[in-house]
């Protein structure tokens, strides 16, 4: 009898929309952490160019980190350092270290994944035009 009491209990405290299946909705552009990146949590990075790091969870879920300043090497190592101060957490204090760069994150944002890089080329290639930047490219 208890058994059915608490699993009716943690029916009605999980959400809708793990019980359907279906991941729940989440605000991109948000502030936001992630859980134990040095034990798996971070599945996935990459590069900015040198401005930010676009992070992939252990869930899928794509985060995008701004540096204070810039952080050269990102673009060209294959793997990274996080470093949260012996925190559980990956945030906005936190650092990743590339190649010989120490870089700061300002902000972790939620995103959405990125564009693939051919495509990116490709919108920064258009803007310019548009903004009559033309380059010899």
């Amino acid at each position: 009898m208890k058994f059915a009491a608490a699993i009716a209990v943690a029916a009605l405290l999980m959400p809708a929309a793990s019980i359907g299946g279906e991941p729940a909705p989440r605000e991109v552009g948000e502030e936001a952490s992630i859980a134990f990146p040095s034990y798996g949590g971070v599945r996935n990075f990459r590069a900015d160019d040198d401005r930010g790091v676009w992070i992939e969870d252990q869930r899928r879920n794509w985060y995008y980190a701004s540096f204070i300043g810039s952080c050269r090497d990102i673009r060209w190592v294959d793997s990274i350092a996080i470093d949260t101060y012996g925190s559980s957490r990956l945030d906005k204090h936190s650092r990743i270290i590339a190649g010989n760069d120490v870089c700061q994150i300002s902000r972790l944002l939620t995103a959405d994944k990125p564009l693939p890089e051919r495509e990116q080329r490709r919108h920064a290639k258009e803007a310019r035009k548009a903004l009559g930047l033309e380059t010899l490219d």
